[in-house]
C-alpha cells in the first residue's frame, strides 16, 4: 500500500489574506450547493452533486491566511460509478465498500509566502491511488484547485458545480450515465 496522497500546488499574486478568504468561500470554487458555514472552526458542511457523490465535512483546522483543514465525516458515492480497470486501483477485498473511501480523510490547504507570491498546498490526505474513486477524484480535485479556486483567487470568478451543470469531463461522464440508469 502506497502513502502518496493526491497534492497540488497554486502560486498567485494575490496575498495570502485573498487566498484564504477564497478557499472558505467553497460556494465559489466547488459547488454552488453547499450546505452549512465554510469559514469557522468547527463548522459542519455538507456537499453534493447531484445523487452521484456526497459528503459532510467538518473544519477542524483554522488558522487565518495559514492553512485550513476539513475532515471527511461521512461520504457517499453512488455504488457502482467507478471504472473497475482503473490502472492503480488494487482489489484487497472483493467487498469493499467504495461508497465510503473519503470517509475520515483529511482535506489541507495551507498557505505560505514564497518568492513575494502566495503558495497554496492542497493535500486531500488518505485520497491514494489504490481506492477505486483515485482517478475520478484526483481529475477533479485537479480541475477544482487549479482551474476553480485560481479562477476566484485570481479574477474573483470561479467554476462550481450544480445540478445540472457538471464542470469536469468525469463529472459529466457520470451525470450521463446517471441519466441513463
Amino acid at each position: 500500500m502506497t502513502t502518496s496522497n493526491f497534492m497540488t500546488t497554486l502560486l498567485v499574486d494575490q496575498t495570502p489574506t485573498e487566498v484564504f478568504n477564497a478557499i472558505n468561500n467553497v460556494r465559489g470554487w466547488w459547488s454552488e450547493e453547499i450546505e452549512g458555514s465554510t469559514d469557522k472552526l468547527n463548522s459542519v458542511f455538507n456537499y453534493h452533486f447531484e445523487d452521484i457523490h456526497r459528503c459532510q465535512m467538518k473544519i477542524v483546522e483554522f488558522n487565518p491566511n495559514e492553512k485550513v483543514v476539513w475532515l471527511v465525516m461521512d461520504n457517499y458515492f453512488k455504488p457502482g460509478i467507478f471504472d473497475n480497470d482503473s490502472p492503480h486501483r488494487v482489489r484487497i477485498d472483493k467487498f469493499t465498500d467504495e461508497k465510503s473511501e473519503w470517509t475520515g480523510t483529511k482535506i489541507i490547504f495551507e498557505i505560505s509566502r514564497k518568492d513575494n507570491r502566495t503558495e497554496v498546498r492542497f493535500t486531500h490526505l488518505g485520497l491514494v491511488p489504490e481506492y477505486e474513486c483515485f482517478d475520478v477524484c484526483s481529475n477533479g480535485w485537479t480541475h477544482y484547485i487549479r482551474q476553480s479556486l485560481l479562477g476566484l483567487i485570481a479574477t474573483g470568478k470561479g467554476q462550481p458545480n450544480k445540478t445540472g451543470s457538471p464542470m469536469t469531463t468525469d463529472e459529466e461522464k457520470l451525470h450521463s450515465a446517471a441519466g441513463k440508469a
